[in-house]
């Protein structure tokens, strides 16, 4: 259900790049955006998780509790070891990046090390895993295109209007600045969706490879809990849809535009599963 309805969110992106490509830049307008979007993102993409770890400083590990519990959980399942890295932050939170799992890496922070069981910080992990499996960062590289593309089209529009609009006869000025407006927050949209599907993904099938939904339940209620308690500080917020629970979770306007879905229908649906 989650593959179908990402197919289907994917599908929906498309559309609103050809249609807002039509819009405002025409055929090779929207071509060109969507080159410039798919090499931007390549980048990020190919050194996503050299940028990202060192944008949150981390450390390899190969010792201690961490290390033992991603092991534990590529052993049990035939997996691909990750990097295996230590963030300083005390706001207890996760994530995994990487182009693929052979060249993977999963972080922790500190601060969730304290506060989990051992089979709660392998529920944790195994969602991490989880991801790599899923090709997440893909999908997530791939939807992030469209949205940049259409986004670096609402641009040029704009400009392209403030120097006397496209030479079209029928062009409809109220019809561009309406799809200037619209397309990128439809693109927007649709893009957390995504993010949404994929970390109820993520929680099944990390809930297989552990083993145990009720123990990624459990510390998805301890993390949100301490996330609002504590929000993460310094947090860019171009990597807030990596980690297992959004570290923008304590500020207001972060429910608005949520790349993560809710809390509760999350722990509904694994103290729901049968394994």
């Amino acid at each position: 259900m989650n593959t179908a309805r990402t197919v289907m969110l994917m599908t929906l992106l498309t559309l609103v790049l050809v249609g807002a490509g039509g819009a405002l830049g025409g055929q090779g307008g929207a071509f060109f955006a969507l080159i410039m979007a798919a090499a931007m993102n390549l980048g990020s993409y190919w050194f996503s998780d050299k940028v990202v770890i060192k944008m949150y400083r981390g450390q390899e590990t190969r010792t201690g509790e961490l290390y033992e519990v991603v092991s534990e959980i590529c052993q049990q399942n035939n997996l691909i070891m990750p990097k295996v890295y230590l963030l300083p932050q005390e706001t207890p939170n996760a994530f995994a990046t990487g182009r693929n799992p052979s060249h993977a890496v999963v972080a922790a922070t500190q601060g969730i090390t304290r506060i989990l069981s051992r089979d709660e910080l392998k529920g944790v992990m195994a969602h991490e895993m989880a991801h790599v499996q899923n090709r997440d960062i893909l999908i997530g590289s791939v939807a992030a295109t469209f949205a940049g593309a259409i986004s670096f089209l609402a641009n040029m529009a704009q400009w392209s209007m403030l120097f006397g609009g496209r030479d079209d006869e029928d062009s409809n000025p109220v019809a561009m600045i309406a799809m200037m407006i619209l397309a990128p927050i439809a693109a927007m949209l649709v893009q957390m969706a995504i993010s949404r599907s994929r970390e109820y993904g993520a929680d099944q099938k990390g809930a297989q490879l552990c083993g145990n939904p009720h123990s990624l339940a459990n510390a998805l209620r301890k993390l949100e809990s301490a996330n609002q308690r504590m929000p993460m500080q310094k947090v860019n917020e171009a990597t807030a849809h990596m980690f297992i629970v959004n570290p923008l979770s304590g500020k207001s306007m972060a429910k608005l535009f949520s790349t993560h879905p809710p809390m509760e229908e999350r722990i509904r649906r694994l103290e729901g599963m049968q394994i």
